[in-house]
């Protein structure tokens, strides 16, 4: 029941980015310029317990927008937005390297993170699980952290 509870809020959330800026598009068929001239760029983000989306229990979700400027529920919506406009949206360019300066038990707490949404006018879906939350939190990208 819980995953289905997660599913609907990210699938409302997904909606309203998604379905919104089409809006729109009637308006700019009816001679009125547009509002924006960026493609939308709102996404949902959710993190769990758990070693996939499927079985995970949500801990946190929050939504990052991007464009025109940042803003939405993410703590650090500024610097998350710069870090995905650095790397092209690609969220597994944001885990390749980790922190040096960080040391994680090898103890096996699955975290999962979920992103779904649009990014540059494109929908995405994203998942990573992480073997615990230290090794979510070495890769040193503001994305995750939430």
């Amino acid at each position: 029941m819980r995953n289905t509870a997660r599913l609907a809020a990210a699938l409302g959330l997904t909606a309203v980015a998604v379905c919104g800026p089409l809006t729109g598009a009637s308006v700019a068929a009816q001679g009125v310029s547009p509002t924006s001239l960026y493609a939308p760029s709102a996404l949902v983000l959710t993190v769990g317990q758990g070693e996939s989306a499927a079985v995970a229990t949500p801990a946190r979700a929050v939504t990052l927008n991007c464009a025109p400027t940042a803003s939405g529920t993410h703590p650090a919506a500024l610097q998350a937005c710069a870090e995905l406009r650095a790397v092209g949206g690609d969220f597994d360019a944001l885990t390749t390297t980790m922190r040096g300066d960080v040391m994680c038990t090898r103890e096996y707490a699955p975290v999962v993170v979920t992103i779904d949404g649009v990014w540059q006018g494109k929908r995405v879906s994203y998942e990573r699980t992480f073997a615990n939350a230290c090794v979510k939190s070495a890769y040193g990208t503001s994305v995750f952290e939430f």
